[in-house]
């Protein structure tokens, strides 16, 4: 294996708090609302850089307003579809009453707001629908299912966040048939026709994973907004450097990305398709040898891999897991791959289904997590194509995989002093 480096453009923002707060000022928000109005601040459930200093900063910005803001989870069926779960996610990010100075307020109740022209009956967070006005706070991304103009933003929390539980399994539904992008514009449209909504701020990330972008998003502009941001969010977006027969993955959770993993670095559909995107890396095999403790035991995604380590079993929650993956209709995504003990099983076992007679032939890629591309292993048979990549660079050279007495690897080997790669 070799240790290499991908050298993406370092896009981080210095001052967060004071971006986000010259943001709000500088789009008005808060000019609608008399003193002493409430705010309810949607956050959701992804792993955000920075997600804890970016509501504070909002709680503030609302606070110094004269406004009583409180925040409420906007994550859909996540944290086991239930309140204390979805509040518990939130609180292991740091979002808890006492860091923001402000309530937060949990429940799966909703209240209906009709149905959109497409027949799909909207749903909003009861304690968000009481409020004077609603801001999501939320990453602009590309989605995993599908490609669109539409992905996943704030317009997405607007449906399947704030409609919790209940919206979630009903969007999920529809967009079996009409499609997700079709789905979260009409529900989102109708959601913005309660009145309530007040706009967002917008993060976006770069290929480092720092908080790279602030954009407070008025509610009149917010569908305009979030496609011009998205187009940002695509050419930004890391990947793998080269196709690979292995990919080996060290972890998965719902911090990281909806299906666990970026299925759009690992170019696996979340039925199981092989290779759906276009220009992306084709992956002929996933290993997966971890779960995120971060994930609270939802390890939905992990049914995509062909090979698990049984330790990934072992911290697997069936509850959490087996309700995302059937609302979300990928039930595909909860299936149990093979699994073995030991990560040399794992590995020798899979690298024989790969059309390679010698296994020194098998093209193998190591990373921790998909957010995190700037450092990773390459099987040195790859070495001419890295050499002639000039967004790479070999910081170690090849060494054996180090496997233990009992044929496992370790976590930390990526774990080295290379600029902004975590």
């Amino acid at each position: 294996m070799l240790l290499v480096k991908q050298n993406f453009p370092d896009r981080a923002i210095a001052d967060i708090p004071g971006t986000v707060t010259k943001e709000l000022q500088d789009a008005g928000f808060g000019s609608g609302l008399a003193a002493g109005a409430s705010v309810a601040i949607g956050v959701g459930s992804r792993g955000i850089s920075n997600i804890a200093a970016i509501v504070k900063a909002v709680v503030s910005f609302w606070t110094a307003k004269g406004m009583n803001p409180f925040i409420f989870p906007a994550m859909g069926s996540h944290g086991a579809a239930t309140a204390e779960g979805q509040a518990d996610v939130l609180a292991h990010y740091g979002i808890t009453e006492a860091t923001m100075g402000c309530p937060v307020r949990s429940s799966l109740e909703v209240i209906s707001l009709g149905k959109t022209p497409e027949g799909i009956e909207a749903f909003l967070d009861k304690y968000a629908s009481g409020a004077d006005g609603i801001m999501l706070v939320g990453r602009v991304k590309q989605h995993t299912d599908f490609e669109g103009k539409i992905e996943s933003g704030l317009f997405k929390m607007m449906a399947i966040g704030l409609g919790k539980w209940a919206g979630a399994k009903n969007y999920h539904t529809h967009a079996y048939k009409l499609g997700m992008e079709t789905v979260i514009r009409s529900v989102g449209k109708q959601v913005l026709g309660s009145g309530k909504i007040l706009g967002g701020m917008a993060i976006l990330e770069d290929a480092y994973h720092n908080t790279a972008k602030l954009t407070a998003v008025p509610v009149g502009q917010m569908l305009e907004m979030e496609e011009s941001l998205l187009e940002i969010c695509k050419s930004w977006a890391p990947s793998l450097p080269c196709d690979l027969d292995i990919i080996m993955i060290n972890e998965i959770g719902k911090q990281i990305s909806g299906a666990g993993m970026d299925t759009k670095v690992v170019n696996r559909g979340t039925a199981g398709e092989y290779n759906p995107w276009r220009n992306t890396p084709k992956m002929e095999r996933i290993y997966i040898r971890d779960l995120s403790s971060l994930s609270y035991g939802n390890g939905v995604g992990f049914g995509l891999a062909d090979v698990v380590h049984d330790r990934l079993l072992a911290k697997l929650d069936p509850t959490p897991t087996w309700i995302n993956a059937l609302t979300a209709s990928t039930p595909g995504a909860a299936k149990t791959p093979i699994h073995w003990s030991t990560d040399r099983e794992c590995l020798d076992r899979i690298a024989l289904t790969v059309g390679q007679h010698d296994v020194s032939n098998v093209r193998l890629g190591w990373i921790h997590n998909t957010l995190e591309l700037g450092l990773l292993g390459l099987s040195s048979n790859l070495r001419a194509e890295i050499e002639a990549n000039s967004r790479l660079e070999i910081v170690e050279e090849e060494h054996a995989l180090p496997f233990d007495a009992e044929g496992n690897l370790p976590f930390d080997v990526f774990v080295k002093d290379t600029g902004n790669s975590h």
